[in-house]
């Protein structure tokens, strides 16, 4: 802030040094002394000159409103905690500019989303780079176009912004690099002699003993389907070594009938008569899995790395919080993925409305979290999963040993899955597949049959 007003403050000295120098004579020849009056005018012209300058100053500073709709409701904790110091550091540092923020949980979020495309976009949103979101967003025209070129110094991870873009065209930024996990509590596993399982197999036998010792194996979150989907391209990415060519055929194609999507269909079916998920689970939400699992009444949660803060929370029990481990999904026999090929994508980010009333202003905050000593720095600061830009300068060494796991997981990856499978094809495709997929695992309708109905909806 000092080097922006040092700044300000030499441009104002220049500029008034050209207006002092644009009024000299054309002339080289001596002048006479100013008169009395003749330095009572200037005076006077000077003083009007500044009364001119301090309106226009006042004028720029003209009091703003910026409405943030958000998908982040918690904010004392992770990504809402972070997301609302910048925003009252922003409001600390533009006294003229008042933020209201409008925070909702993800499914109720979208649905408010849809609703405000139509009736008028708040000034900055949450969005997805994922086709399933942004597709239909950016076709509805919804959404500013930004400066790619403000942006290269802003230390984004390569190839993170593609997700945002149309026509190569940038209308918005991410925030994460999301990786999907399995969080585990170590001391329970250490006092019950339980091993982090090497394969699937093994995942679903420890589930059994789990279970007999009186605790739920794994908090899922079933009711919103989404975590479900993403469990299920976990899957795909290790039976068939990779997903992003396989989904973008399926998709295009309305088909769904490769032998990975069945055996990955089945796996997961198989994993609910297993009892490695929670009675209930394909109508429960997000916090009542969570709070499951942080109550330690689950031995494990699976969730994506944005969750990593939980090491970090004081409303955790500390029991609970300072055991909080993570590995990610096993392999399956027979598979082709290895045990580093992970589900990991670039998921959430920001953009600005189209119709925004203060759209300059709206960019202008939106950069300001963007600086790599904002949203990236605090984030890793307060244990939020990974940036979608470069946090290595900000390691401190005093990380929490979950932080460091979910770094050595994604700098040991050998391939990276890619969107999920509920985001790479149209809005219908994702509200079929979510909705589908707890009948599919609770065993109310088929595996052929889950799978022609999700085909069917990508036409």
């Amino acid at each position: 802030m000092m080097k922006k007003r040092f700044l300000t403050t030499i441009l104002a000295i220049t500029a008034a040094g050209t207006l002092l120098a644009g009024c000299g004579s054309k002339t080289a020849a001596p002048t006479a002394a100013p008169t009395e009056k003749a330095t009572e005018k200037a005076a006077d012209q000077t003083t009007e000159k500044a009364a001119e300058e301090t309106t226009k100053q006042a004028e720029a500073a003209e009091d703003v409103t910026l409405k943030v709709f958000s998908n982040l409701p918690d904010r004392k904790n992770g990504q809402g905690l972070v997301e609302q110091m910048i925003i009252d550091e922003y409001m600390a540092q533009n006294p003229n500019v008042k933020i209201t923020v409008e925070a909702l949980d993800e499914e109720a979020y979208k649905t408010k989303f849809k609703a405000y495309a139509m009736d008028g976009m708040p000034d900055v949103v949450s969005i997805w780079g994922q086709p399933a979101f942004l597709d239909e967003v950016l076709n509805a025209g919804v959404l500013a176009e930004l400066n790619t070129g403000d942006y290269a110094d802003y230390k984004f991870v390569e190839g993170s912004l593609e997700g945002f873009k149309k026509d190569g065209k940038l209308y918005g930024l991410p925030r994460n690099t999301d990786v999907a996990v399995i969080y585990y509590n170590q001391k329970m596993f250490d006092d019950n002699g339980w091993k982090i399982p090497e394969t699937y197999n093994e995942l679903l036998t420890m589930a059994s003993d789990i279970k007999a010792a009186g605790l739920i194996p794994m908090a899922m979150d079933g009711g919103d389907g989404w975590p479900m989907a993403i469990f299920m391209s976990d899957l795909v990415n290790k039976i068939n070594g990779s997903t992003i060519e396989t989904v973008a055929n399926a998709v295009q194609n309305g088909d769904f009938t490769a032998p990975e999507f069945k055996e990955a269909t089945e796996l997961m079916r198989t994993a609910a008569e297993a009892g490695l998920f929670q009675d209930g689970y394909d109508s429960q939400d997000y916090g009542t899995a969570m709070n499951l699992f942080t109550n330690g009444q689950a031995a494990m949660f699976y969730m994506g790395s944005w969750e990593s803060s939980m090491a970090l929370n004081e409303d955790i029990p500390e029991e609970v919080r300072t055991n909080i481990r993570v590995f990610t999904m096993p392999v399956v026999e027979g598979g082709k993925g290895q045990k580093h090929d992970i589900a990991a994508w670039n998921g959430g980010g920001y953009a600005v409305s189209a119709d925004s009333k203060v759209k300059e202003e709206a960019i202008k905050f939106l950069n300001y979290m963007y600086q790599p000593d904002k949203l990236s720095k605090y984030g890793w600061e307060n244990g939020v999963g990974m940036s979608a830009q470069d946090q290595s300068q900000y390691m401190t060494g005093n990380e929490t040993e979950l932080q460091m796991q979910i770094v050595e997981i994604v700098n040991a990856a050998t391939s990276l899955s890619g969107t999920p499978i509920n985001d790479c094809g149209p809005s219908a495709f994702k509200a079929c597949i979510e909705s589908e997929i707890q009948s599919v695992t609770n065993g109310t309708s088929t595996v052929d049959g889950f799978l022609d109905v999700i085909g069917k909806a990508c036409k």
